[in-house]
């Protein structure tokens, strides 16, 4: 399946850290902890200082973690990277019907939840 990205709303926060693009990030502009809510995925790199757009609604193009089935259940892994949900972790997106990612560094289509 194709990568897309299908932003509905992108919000622009100031990095309060170094921030990846295509990585989950947290509305104070830093990376989030593992198992954490996200306000949204970033469309851009973006060092401390630097304002960058974040996708908070529709699909965006994220950076896994490790492995994901394609409609799982998406959680916040090290690093701001997407990971399976597993156990009372905050579900912060799904995996979009047919992406999937086979292993860390593997970029797939997310449907976001807003948390």
């Amino acid at each position: 399946m194709s990568q897309q990205n299908i932003s509905v709303l992108a919000l622009t926060v100031l990095a309060t850290a170094a921030l990846t693009a295509q990585r989950f990030v947290t509305g104070v502009g830093a990376v989030p902890a593992a198992g954490a809510n996200a306000l949204g995925v970033s469309q851009t790199d973006a060092a401390i200082g630097e304002r960058l757009a974040v996708d908070v609604l529709g699909t965006a193009t994220v950076t896994a973690g490790a492995a994901i089935a394609a409609g799982a259940a998406i959680a916040v892994g090290t690093a701001g990277k997407a990971i399976t949900a597993v156990g009372e972790v905050a579900t912060v997106a799904r995996a979009a019907p047919g992406a999937s990612a086979a292993a860390d560094g593997d970029v797939l289509e997310v449907i976001l939840i807003p948390n």
